[in-house]
């Protein structure tokens, strides 16, 4: 099946109303129009979205996964939009997504200084993204801390950091000098796994009142200092390589001179 932009729209709207009368003022139709919409859409994919009664509509587990799956869509196609209309007013653009910590200003100079007529964008990932904002079209490029998801992708090595475990100052652990994983059995343990906190300061001030504990990159910790938290060596813990990478299908003209150049500057860095 063709899938149809303005029915997942109307989806869109019921999923974040949980109201068809409400979702259908937000877009500006009449309800029963609305309502003749979305059993259309559900009979195309087979399946229900919603649980209706009289007082709520709740998503099923299809209409849970199809909302997130429509807040992706509609970011690649506003990106893809936005691309289209600066591609008709003649202007260039390059968006640079980078990891927690990570940082490609020396990068983005050196491009600058040889392509100054084109526009550059940084995009700073959420803690627990990985390479979402290159499946996605926000970003042509990133600046990526492994592991992430390869495929498809254009990946050129960097280099490497230690993680450090990340500790409230009253841990019974906090005066140790360096650490071992087998020190962390039974810790409850905040990561990207098992927490989607909305940043980086929500995950520390959490570490902080004793809610947990992380293993974060060292760059991370230096940007993250504050006096009731400690960061300690874990000696026996791999380092984690960082990557530049852009989608395969996209690594030509400008977006592979920006690897290019961003592989030297940053190796040397």
């Amino acid at each position: 099946m063709d899938l149809d932009l303005r029915k997942l729209r109307y989806f869109s709207a019921v999923a974040e109303h949980r109201h068809f009368g409400r979702a259908a003022q937000a877009l500006f139709i009449a309800q029963p129009v609305l309502s003749r919409q979305i059993r259309a859409f559900e009979q195309e994919l087979g399946c229900a979205l919603f649980v209706r009664s009289t007082r709520s509509v709740e998503l099923t587990p299809a209409g849970r996964q199809l909302h997130e799956e429509a807040r992706r869509i509609a970011t690649v196609v506003d990106t893809a939009l936005g691309r289209v209309r600066e591609a008709a007013r003649g202007e260039q653009r390059l968006v640079v997504a980078f990891s927690p910590g990570l940082h490609v200003s020396e990068a983005i100079r050196a491009f600058t200084a040889r392509h100054p007529e084109v526009a550059i964008d940084v995009l700073p990932m959420r803690w627990w993204e990985r390479d979402t904002p290159l499946r996605d079209g926000r970003a042509q490029v990133g600046y990526l801390r492994c592991p992430f998801d390869e495929a498809g992708l254009r990946t050129v090595p960097i280099g490497e950091e230690t993680k450090l475990a990340c500790l409230p100052a009253t841990h019974p652990l906090a005066g140790r000098e360096s650490l071992v994983l087998a020190d962390l059995d039974g810790e409850r343990m905040l990561d990207a796994r098992t927490h989607h906190m909305s940043s980086l300061e929500v995950k520390f001030e959490l570490i902080a009142s004793g809610q947990g504990v992380s293993l974060v990159p060292k760059s991370v910790a230096a940007s993250y200092s504050r006096p009731d938290l400690v960061y300690l060596p874990v000696t026996d813990l791999p380092p984690v390589p960082n990557r530049l990478a852009a989608p395969q299908d996209e690594a030509t003209g400008l977006v592979a001179d920006f690897l290019d150049l961003a592989t030297e500057v940053l190796r040397q860095a």
